[in-house]
């Protein structure tokens, strides 16, 4: 099994006719992935691809097609009205790919979407992905995934890819990768992801990769300690950044001596969690913690 995605997914692309919307759709088709239908307002009755519909309205899209995903690839100003569009729609889930977002715009959409019954992942994320089931929601690079039993949950973007391909290339193949992205305002965080895995019969172990900022990694290292009964190996990034220096990501910032990878690291150790000094030791940490772990 995987979690929030699966071989039902069917997704609407908002932003197909864009850049990347163009792009990543395609990667997405190419992978296996059920991408329905497109929405580009004014564009409504062409097709992507020769075979994918494109419609005006959101809501157009999920009536036609069943649609029950959307994955969002419009500029950071439009984010948040497309987002509320699909959860308005029907759509169950909602990706966000869009960078920048302003957080004061999500401070009034995560409570608008949670009354519609849609979870968001994003803003400022990659994605997700379900290699079993071939599917990928968003801008992961699929060619570097296995189908297998290890969970990954990210607040990065290209560090997760790194770690990931430490995985495959060692024989650990992933259930479900999920980036929730980096910004401070985010619809999925450690925790849902967690306890989303904790569930999922085919998940046997979880890799979490954290960075600075925040108190997201400590909130996951208490959930771990008092709710996860599968093991659980960490990454924190950022061990070497400097106070007071946004590092990437928005929420990425460590102030007033908190947030920082030494005390994330610490709780995460305090939970019975290992953590990597580099990412190339994960797959070592992974084998000691769950022995005998096959793909």
């Amino acid at each position: 099994m995987s979690i929030f995605i699966n071989a039902k997914t069917k997704v609407v692309v908002q932003g197909i006719t864009g850049r990347d919307g163009t792009f990543h759709s395609s990667q997405m088709l190419g992978y296996g992935t059920a991408v329905v239908a497109g929405v580009t307002p004014g564009k409504g009755g062409q097709t992507f691809e020769g075979r994918v519909p494109i419609f005006d309205t959101v809501k157009e899209a999920v009536d036609a097609t069943g649609a029950n995903t959307s994955v969002i690839y419009v500029r950071a100003p439009f984010a948040a009205d497309a987002v509320c569009e699909a959860a308005d729609a029907g759509a169950k889930l909602v990706v966000c790919i869009s960078e920048g977002v302003p957080v004061k715009d999500m401070s009034w959409v995560l409570p608008y979407i949670k009354s519609k019954g849609c979870r968001l992942i994003g803003p400022n994320c990659p994605g997700i992905i379900a290699p079993k089931d071939k599917v990928k929601v968003g801008i992961l690079p699929a060619a570097i995934f296995k189908g297998g039993s290890v969970g990954v949950v990210s607040r990065s973007g290209t560090l997760t890819y790194e770690i990931v391909f430490q995985l495959t290339s060692n024989g650990f193949g992933q259930s479900t990768c999920i980036g929730i992205g980096g910004d401070p305002l985010i619809g999925t965080n450690f925790i849902d992801s967690l306890a989303a895995f904790e569930k999922d019969a085919k998940t046997k172990a979880v890799v979490l990769i954290g960075e600075i900022g925040g108190t997201d990694e400590e909130e996951a290292a208490a959930f771990i300690s008092g709710h996860m009964s599968k093991p659980v190996v960490a990454f924190v990034a950022g061990q070497t950044a400097p106070p007071g220096k946004r590092m990437g990501h928005a929420g990425a910032i460590v102030s007033g001596g908190s947030g920082t990878a030494a005390e994330k690291i610490e709780a995460f150790r305090k939970a019975g969690v290992p953590v990597a000094g580099i990412p190339s030791e994960i797959t070592r940490l992974l084998r000691a913690a769950a022995p005998g772990l096959k793909a």
